[in-house]
């Protein structure tokens, strides 16, 4: 259970990181992430990591699909988290 808390907190670090790095780009002009990579990485793993990088940097927040998309996401990946930590 510890190697999964490890990966959990990395992939959110991770993921609330290249949330940061897409702001930073949109705003000079430079080379963006595509909100594919940005869903693979909530995906895996980092939807509380995107959530809180989404409404820290301001960023995508007027896409429904992420408005919508992380809570749920991230809902789903707690709730596993809950059923892997119980067996």
């Amino acid at each position: 259970m510890k190697l999964l808390l490890y990966y959990l907190l990395l992939i959110n670090i991770v993921t609330g990181t290249a949330w940061g790095w897409d702001k930073w780009q949109s705003g000079r002009g430079g080379q963006r992430i595509k909100e594919a990579t940005l869903w693979l990485l909530a995906t895996l793993g980092g939807a509380m990591g995107g959530m809180l990088a989404m409404y820290i940097f301001r960023h995508k927040t007027r896409h429904r699909q992420f408005v919508w998309g992380l809570p749920s996401l991230l809902l789903f990946q707690a709730a596993a988290y809950c059923y892997l930590t119980s067996l």
